[in-house]
């Protein structure tokens, strides 16, 4: 059997579901990503809420285009919305009845809409579907790993080897729920583990001794470090549970709303001090095939309430500005309803992101109708799907270009999701040097280009030249006033002889110098 086979099948076997206030939910172990905000304090730190909506969310009538009333009229008369129900959030689109929360969002420019949210030739299969969507890939391809998966590898490429350490204690992403999220598998194992009790323990068959140096060795020795990473996560989780705090009012009663009591523990835990990054949480239900009327306006009603009142609970808490939230499901609904009261599988479908640092508003237009709409009608795409994932891994969290291109391939365009204020550059996120450094060239030698990188721990007047062997400056590469921080430049070697040359930083003070070769 393959590692990965192994793993696949051997560690939710040993996993166990962590249960806090009635719920269960799965630690996904911190890994290396965003290893500068981890070391950051913990008021800049930044979290992602992922609202998964299962079944299929009826788009057209969850954002109405309200331009488009006699279309929709024609189409979906047996599930319409009376026009003067529609909660208005500007001159041509409104909300379902049942969205008051999310209209109170949208009015405090708290809730950006995302029309027509899909991918080129869609599949309307609930199980591939849902694959597309966390494995963040074209319909034709297969791929094992999610995309939260692969871009906590890329940043955290060691997991799960000494982890958790003291510089993050705590699992970088928790589902609540009792399923692994393949959103979140990495290339050679799930980023993360499970525990059942956090004051318990419990042991991996072959008790304390070593494990031969066989294969089935090796993994017995992985699935022993699972357990107890595993009960490490499980103490930090409940303390910061026993810490954290819920004060918004405004959640329902306890049980009546799932979504809600999932949110209330999510915000309770990062109030309580956990450095988690990602939240997955869930609420089903939106296959609705028939009697679609009163099964939507519910669960629409359950999520737009659990939204507000975890915004407005973020806010009491005085941690809002640190969150994002984000819901998808794994496609839209057909624009013709059925003779059932309902609709079927179809394509695009919008998007809600929620937070304090999100341009709040509607991204996008209202889809165009058919005036007559047939069976087989779908609402065309008008944005990819992967262009969000695209923009708050690299606004909201800092991906550099280089991690994007690893975790969604070439589909990286964004869009004006985050704040201008809010988005985060990668340098934001570093420490600032303790000292003055000039490093060696890479490569060396090299020809004709090599990159010189050096650091500074305050802003000064640097100057950077590039010598023969004579004493003779051959080039000045820099001469003028620069910020802290790490820096590097490009030198190219045109119509230089080969041999060794020397480059000088002068910096507030500091000198360095260090050879370089030129070899043609």
């Amino acid at each position: 059997m393959k590692r990965r086979e192994f793993l696949t099948r051997a560690v939710p076997a040993a996993t166990l579901p962590l249960m806090m206030g009635g719920l269960s939910f799965k630690a996904y172990g911190r890994s290396p990503i965003l290893e500068a905000l981890v070391s950051s304090t913990a008021e800049n730190d930044r979290v992602l809420v992922v609202i998964q909506l299962n079944g299929g969310n009826d788009g057209l009538n969850t954002v109405i285009p309200l331009d488009q009333y006699a279309a929709l009229t024609a189409a979906r008369n047996n599930i319409l919305i009376p026009r003067s129900q529609v909660l208005q959030l500007t001159g041509v689109t409104g909300l379902h009845p049942s969205m008051t929360g999310a209209r109170a969002l949208f009015d405090m420019s708290k809730l950006a809409v995302v029309q027509a949210v899909s991918y080129p030739n869609p599949n309307f299969s609930h199980f591939r579907a849902t694959d597309i969507w966390l494995t963040a890939v074209d319909s034709t391809q297969i791929l094992d790993t999610g995309w939260m998966g692969r871009f906590l590898d890329d940043e955290y490429p060691d997991y799960p080897n000494s982890y958790p350490n003291t510089v993050m204690p705590d699992p970088l992403a928790i589902q609540i729920g009792s399923i692994v999220s393949s959103g979140l598998q990495g290339p050679t194992v799930t980023m993360g583990m499970a525990v059942t009790n956090p004051n318990a323990t419990y042991t991996i068959p072959g008790g304390d001794d070593t494990p031969p140096a066989t294969p089935a060795g090796h993994e017995l020795t992985y699935i022993r470090q699972v357990a107890q990473q595993t009960q490490q996560y499980a103490v930090n989780i409940k303390g910061a549970s026993t810490k954290g705090a819920n004060k918004s009012t405004n959640y329902p009663s306890a049980g009546s709303n799932s979504l809600a009591d999932q949110l209330k523990i999510v915000a309770r835990l990062i109030s309580g001090g956990l450095k988690t990054r990602i939240y997955i949480v869930n609420l089903g239900g939106f296959d609705t095939h028939s009697s679609q009327l009163g099964t939507h306006a519910t669960l629409l009603g359950r999520l737009a309430t659990a939204m507000f009142a975890f915004q407005d609970d973020l806010r009491l808490l005085g941690i809002e500005d640190r969150v994002i939230g984000m819901t998808f499901s794994e496609f839209g609904r057909r624009i013709k309803s059925n003779a059932s009261g309902g609709t079927d599988h179809g394509s695009s479908a919008p998007m809600f992101i929620f937070g304090a640092n999100v341009n709040g508003g509607v991204i996008g237009t209202n889809p165009p109708l058919p005036a007559a709409a047939t069976v087989n009608d779908n609402i065309p795409m008008q944005h990819d799907f992967r262009w969000v994932y695209a923009s708050i891994l690299q606004d909201w969290f800092g991906a550099s270009s280089s991690v994007l291109r690893d975790v969604l391939s070439n589909k990286i365009q964004t869009l004006p999701i985050v704040r201008s204020s809010a988005v985060l550059d990668v340098a934001d996120m570093l420490p600032l040097p303790k000292e003055y450094s000039l490093y060696q060239n890479y490569p060396n030698p090299f020809n004709p280009s090599t990159t010189i990188r050096y650091a500074l721990p305050r802003g000064t007047h640097v100057v950077l030249e590039v010598f023969n062997s004579a004493g003779q400056r051959v080039a000045l590469l820099v001469d003028g006033e620069q910020s802290p921080g790490e820096h590097e430049v490009t030198f190219t070697a045109n119509g230089l002889a080969s041999g060794a040359y020397l480059y000088r930083l002068r910096a507030g003070g500091y000198v360095e110098t260090r050879k370089l070769m030129v070899l043609k």
